[in-house]
């Protein structure tokens, strides 16, 4: 196969080092985990990348104008600060330093006239830097931005240009306006469409036949059960059995209605949520059942601690868009502390079939943590959910993206 831009495909078992450039809607110094950076770093191991920084956008440039007349605080952005930042011996992130146009809000002809100025100025960012550089364009490997990088194919001229989708993003209004009709067409531009979940992977090939699941790297370490670990305080004066969930407790994802029936089925469990609350759970009628327990935000390395402290891990997801085709990190984590884990069946949780229970309604819940509950400490599976949990690294997920850029090649 020879891609749509006429150059060469790259020879991925060529064992010389590749140069990537990575573009994308999260900047380097985002507070949250980030996929995108993660698969930087491990790219970083064997091959020069440069990762780019969203650039800044009008609205926001005007915004920082008005508060600096009051002396308020700037939005931080990548255009106050500095143009190249190395991370390591081979990774680069690049601040742009320029201005793209605030467009969402337009119809769709005038969007995409506005929507190719900012790509075309991103692109000669990015050339600009490259050529100083000697840098390449080997590999474009763009997650899940797909106005911005939407020109960059044809304007960076890669050897591959790999999309890489990990959220159903037409679940957000901002994304759906445009995104509905351009993330279908630049995952047709791609060579190759990578996903973390089978469920992206399945919805992707009906724009490009050559999508393919590639798993989800997780870092684990803080959640495998360890001799000294000590129960955090306000957890060990939580008697009776501990039924945990960990992460953000937000309605779009976790419903409420499945907490509440398994507190009012079995009143002497102890449901205990960790992790900062969103309005709708804050002024839920949880808060007041006597068995529910909210600890709130904690430190990513203090969560391993709390995960050993549950007899069962649980993730009572809604079934909408957004989590149909989400990957849940979460399951990891608690398999990864050899914990049992009850889970809603989607789509993507197939993949952990094997290794947990997959609950289709809130009475199915209350079944299986009460089988869970009576394995206790002679399940056998225990063993396999840890292992299963460290396969998914990040150096098995890149493996599985340089894989399918290899089917290309054989095409």
């Amino acid at each position: 196969m020879q891609p749509r831009n006429g150059k060469g495909i790259i020879n991925i078992n060529n064992m010389e080092p590749k140069d990537i450039i990575i573009t994308g809607i999260q900047a380097w110094d985002i507070k949250i985990g980030s996929n995108c950076k993660n698969i930087a770093r491990e790219f970083s191991k064997k091959n020069r990348v440069l990762y780019v920084n969203p650039p800044l956008d009008r609205h926001k440039q005007s915004v920082n104008f008005l508060r600096g007349l009051f002396g308020a605080s700037k939005i931080d952005s990548s255009k106050n600060k500095e143009p190249l930042i190395q991370v390591n011996e081979n990774l680069w992130v690049m601040n742009p330093g320029i201005v793209v146009e605030s467009c969402n809000w337009m119809p769709h002809y005038l969007f995409d006239f506005f929507n190719k100025i900012n790509s075309m100025r991103l692109a000669e960012a990015v050339n600009n830097w490259c050529k100083k550089s000697a840098f390449q364009a080997h590999v474009l490997f763009t997650d899940s931005d797909m106005f911005r990088s939407f020109h960059l194919k044809e304007l960076l001229n890669p050897n591959v240009f790999v999309y890489y989708s990990r959220d159903n993003l037409m679940t957000v209004p901002y994304w759906r306006k445009h995104g509905s009709y351009m993330e279908p067409m630049i995952m047709k531009k791609a060579d190759v469409v990578v996903t973390n979940s089978p469920y992206l992977a399945k919805v992707a090939q009906d724009s490009n036949p050559h999508s393919y699941y590639v798993g989800q790297g997780c870092d684990v370490t803080d959640f495998q059960e360890k001799k000294s670990i000590k129960v955090p305080e306000d957890v060990a004066g939580i008697k009776g059995v501990k039924i945990g969930y960990v992460g953000l407790l937000t309605s779009r994802r976790l419903s409420i209605s499945t907490l509440c029936f398994l507190a009012k089925a079995r009143p002497e469990w102890q449901i205990i949520l960790v992790g900062p609350e969103e309005s709708c759970f804050k002024k839920s009628v949880l808060h007041q059942l006597d068995n529910v327990h909210f600890l709130g935000s904690k430190k990513q390395t203090e969560l391993g601690a709390y995960v050993q402290a549950f007899d069962v891990c649980i993730n009572p997801q809604v079934i909408n868009d957004l989590t149909k085709g989400n990957y849940p990190r979460k399951i990891d984590e608690y398999l990864a502390s050899g914990k049992p884990v009850i889970a809603t069946y989607t789509p993507t949780m197939e993949v952990f079939r094997d290794h947990c229970l997959l609950a289709e309604n809130e009475e199915d819940f209350v079944t299986l943590i009460e089988k869970a509950l009576k394995l206790g400490s002679s399940d056998e599976g225990k063993s396999k959910r840890v292992h299963f949990a460290k396969s998914h690294s990040w150096e098995n997920s890149i493996k599985l993206i340089w894989e399918s850029i290899k089917k290309i090649n054989k095409d």
